[in-house]
């Protein structure tokens, strides 16, 4: 498969419909509800869409107008560990594939389920201080294989 993860998934149309299915799916769950219980970014699911596009292969919209890695995970730090929550944002992720109509191809949806799950542990890597995120980190990339070093 010669096609970037991003463009099998549909690129930005493929992200921004994944990025609202997940979003549906964390409203309604009782505990992937929490971090979107307060107001957030008004074009967060575009944002978010443009993050996940960039990472899986896409342009560079997400570091280029919005933001480096750095500043991503600043916004997910010291917030403790929350394993539950993690798990159920990881289930919502799998159930907004098939919403997304992403799960049907076995490839697509693994690879994407592998780094949605790396992802989350990205995420994780300050859960006690955003200070401790150091400056410029690049955007972490992915590619049918895996992260990209």
């Amino acid at each position: 498969m010669d096609a970037t993860v991003y463009q099998a998934a549909g690129g930005a149309a493929g992200m921004r419909a994944l990025a609202e299915a997940w979003h549906r799916r964390c409203l309604a769950d009782p505990v992937a509800a929490h971090p979107f219980e307060h107001p957030g970014h008004p074009q967060h699911l575009d944002r978010l869409a443009a993050y996940w596009g960039e990472a899986l292969g896409g342009p560079d919209d997400y570091t280029r107008t919005m933001g480096d890695h750095s500043h991503v995970l600043r916004m997910h730090s010291g917030n403790g560990e929350h394993e539950e929550l993690d798990r159920r944002a990881i289930a919502c992720f799998e159930g907004a594939l098939a919403d997304a109509g992403l799960a049907d191809e076995e490839r697509l949806r693994t690879t994407m389920q592998r780094w949605f799950r790396w992802s989350i542990d990205e995420m994780n890597t300050h859960p006690h201080d955003p200070g401790a995120v150091p400056e410029g980190l690049p955007m972490p990339r992915w590619t049918w294989d895996g992260p990209v070093a």
